[in-house]
């Protein structure tokens, strides 16, 4: 999911259609139920601890290594002293520090806000764009990237002063996880240690999937992308990201449900054939709009059962869609908000 690159190129996209449930056959019997699981209306989904939790003891780097990098290059990574692991999502940097190397890190991206994290030095001063001087700066032995950040002069520029440039795939789903973490943890010639993250990981979303309710009728959830200041207003569905941690629990995504794939206009009509139970969003974009009472002055929101009851889960911007070393409590923090007592 690259949410930058979407909002860019999806100006002219065709128009939601599908159809579906709509608010109007809602009755007072189904009430509850549309409120998406606990009736609680406005819920913001949070992480038990938001702290790092990294391997221990920390592996130690066994270098050089030769990799595949994912933009087809193979890079020779001889030092893991000085590293930066930077993407849009904050997951790579993530990952570096949950496999106990997060003292080698000298620097981080707008998305990578961990306490462990929160002071290095920005590399991303401008929103999400690399800076050349920035990352020179810091003299970095390795950078970790993916195709959601650049530009890609940017990324030249660190090559060409010598510093090996390992790109990841970029696929932001819950399958992706494992080897995300298994090609930053060979890049820093640290496999054995992936492994084990790897493991742990995969415990936490396992345990994570089971606290979703069995039985009954699944939830349907919206994930909107908005950013009410750069009036940029998008649907999720299949492939967008969302849709993975929407389905891990036990939820029907509601774009997808609709044939849409990735991201696309919010329209009225599209939302309204949705038919959400619940809307997801994330809390910045949440904040761009003044809130809830905003949110439900977009196209269809308010005449859509999640509208009407004020059914909204919001969670952090830099957590929902991670994908990374805490996806686990992640999924754990989503299905609590949606289904869990009121607070």
């Amino acid at each position: 999911m690259r949410i930058r690159h979407v909002a860019v190129t999806l100006a002219a996209t065709v128009a939601l259609t599908a159809g579906c449930t709509s608010v109007s056959e809602i009755g007072p019997e189904t009430e509850a139920a549309a409120a998406g699981g606990n009736g609680c209306g406005v819920t913001t989904a949070k992480l038990a601890d938001e702290n790092i939790t990294p391997l221990d003891p920390a592996p130690t780097p066994k270098l050089p290594v030769t990799v595949n990098s994912a933009d087809k290059r193979k890079v020779t990574v001889k030092s893991a002293d000085r590293i930066l692991a930077v993407n849009l999502y904050g997951s790579l940097g993530e990952i570096v520090f949950s496999l106990g190397l997060g003292d080698r890190v000298v620097g981080r991206d707008t998305s990578t806000t961990f306490p462990a994290a929160g002071k290095l030095p920005l590399v991303t001063p401008q929103g999400h764009d690399l800076s050349a001087e920035a990352i020179l700066k810091l003299n970095p032995t390795v950078l970790i990237a993916d195709d959601s950040i650049g530009p890609p002069t940017v990324l030249k520029q660190i090559r060409d002063a010598g510093i090996p440039v390992v790109i990841i795939d970029d696929e932001q789903t819950l399958a992706a996880v494992p080897e995300h973490i298994r090609a930053v943890a060979a890049a820093l010639g640290v496999p054995e240690a992936g492994e084990r993250l790897v493991e742990r990981v995969q415990s936490e979303i396992d345990a994570a999937r089971k606290t979703a309710p069995a039985g009954g009728t699944p939830s349907r959830i919206a994930f909107l992308y908005v950013r009410g200041t750069a009036g940029v207003f998008l649907i999720g569905g299949k492939g967008a990201g969302s849709d993975s941690m929407i389905e891990a629990i036990g939820a029907v995504d509601a774009g997808s449900a609709i044939g849409l794939t990735k991201f696309r206009p919010l329209t009225s009509e599209g939302l309204i054939n949705a038919a959400p139970d619940v809307l997801l969003v994330m809390t910045e974009g949440l904040n761009s709009v003044d809130g809830v009472d905003g949110l439900l002055k977009l196209p269809g929101v308010a005449q859509t059962p999640a509208g009407a009851n004020r059914r909204i889960v919001d969670m952090d911007d830099g957590i929902l869609l991670n994908f990374g070393a805490r996806t686990g409590k992640a999924v754990e923090a989503l299905a609590k908000a949606v289904y869990g007592p009121c607070s």
